[in-house]
C-alpha cells in the first residue's frame, strides 16, 4: 500500500475542500451520474438551475483541484468527472480503516475501474 506523503494530505484536503460547497457536490454528483460522455455547460446549468457565471466559478475551481476535466467540442465545453482522481481520494480516506482497525471490511468498497 502506498504511503501519503504532506503533499498528497495536502492535495487531498483541498480537494474534499473544493467539494465542500454544496453548489460543487450537486456538480460532481451530476457528472458522476454523466459519466463517461460528460456534460455541457448549458446541460449542467439547467439540471441544477445554476446560473451561468456562477457554475463557471464552480466548475473553474473543481478543475483546478483536479476533480473534473474540461474538453472544448467545437464551441462548447464538456465537463466530465476525472474518476482517477476521485479514485485516489476514496483510497486515501478508506485506507486506515481497511487496514489497521477493520472498522469497514475492503470487499464491502466498490472498486471504480480505470
Amino acid at each position: 500500500m502506498k504511503k501519503n506523503g504532506p503533499e498528497d494530505v495536502s492535495r487531498y484536503a483541498d480537494m474534499l475542500a473544493a467539494m465542500g460547497a454544496e453548489p460543487r457536490l450537486r456538480i460532481m454528483r451530476l457528472l458522476l451520474s454523466a459519466h463517461p460522455r460528460g456534460m455541457v455547460v448549458g446541460e449542467i446549468s439547467e439540471d441544477l438551475g445554476v446560473a451561468g457565471s456562477t457554475l463557471s466559478h464552480h466548475l473553474e475551481k473543481l478543475k483546478n483541484e483536479g476533480l473534473i476535466t474540461v474538453k472544448r467540442e467545437s464551441t462548447f465545453l464538456r465537463y466530465t468527472a476525472d474518476t482517477g482522481s476521485l479514485q485516489d481520494l476514496l483510497g486515501f480516506l478508506f485506507a486506515e480503516c481497511c487496514t489497521r482497525n477493520q472498522a469497514i471490511e475492503p470487499e464491502s468498497i466498490v472498486q471504480i475501474a480505470k
